[in-house]
């Protein structure tokens, strides 16, 4: 199977996914929020909420920036995405909501999904359970990514 198959068939698990989560919860699955989702799962750059506007701006321009900051929120709180947030850098979000980390180039502000099966199987330290419930890991790990290294190499 090619990759670009695999990639259309993983689209539509997710669009079906998103589906399903409108029925469930009785949100309404509206064109924005369509459009919305569609194009955060078409990419793998984690695009800001600004950048995911004007993307779908193009497609539908009587969109706000009010809406898509909206349906991204509505979004995380469903599980649907994921937000990344990086301290100097404003939130990003990623289409990709099951269980992995990310790498963050502090150089050209890129950012990478990665897995990391030993740390899924690492248990939260005691502290944490005494500090209150922990419901999820996120880990960003920061460098320079090879392509940035590359330039400086040239």
């Amino acid at each position: 199977m090619s990759s670009n198959v695999g990639q259309k068939r993983a689209v539509q698990e997710k669009l079906e996914l998103l589906r399903n989560k409108c029925k469930e919860t009785g949100l309404k699955l509206t064109h924005q929020r369509l459009e919305i989702f569609r194009e955060l799962i078409s990419t793998d750059d984690h695009p800001s909420a600004e950048r995911i506007h004007k993307r779908v701006q193009a497609r539908i321009p009587s969109i706000s920036l009010d809406t898509v900051y909206r349906t991204l929120s509505i979004f995380e709180r469903y599980g649907l995405i994921d937000k990344v947030c990086v301290f100097e850098d404003r939130a990003r979000f990623c289409g990709d909501p099951d269980p992995h980390y990310h790498l963050f180039c502090t150089n050209c502000k890129s950012i990478a999904d990665f897995n990391w099966d030993s740390l899924d199987h690492i248990e939260p330290p005691l502290e944490a359970g005494q500090w209150g419930r922990v419901y999820a890991k996120r880990v960003i790990l920061e460098g320079i990514c090879s392509r940035c290294l590359r330039k400086v190499k040239e």
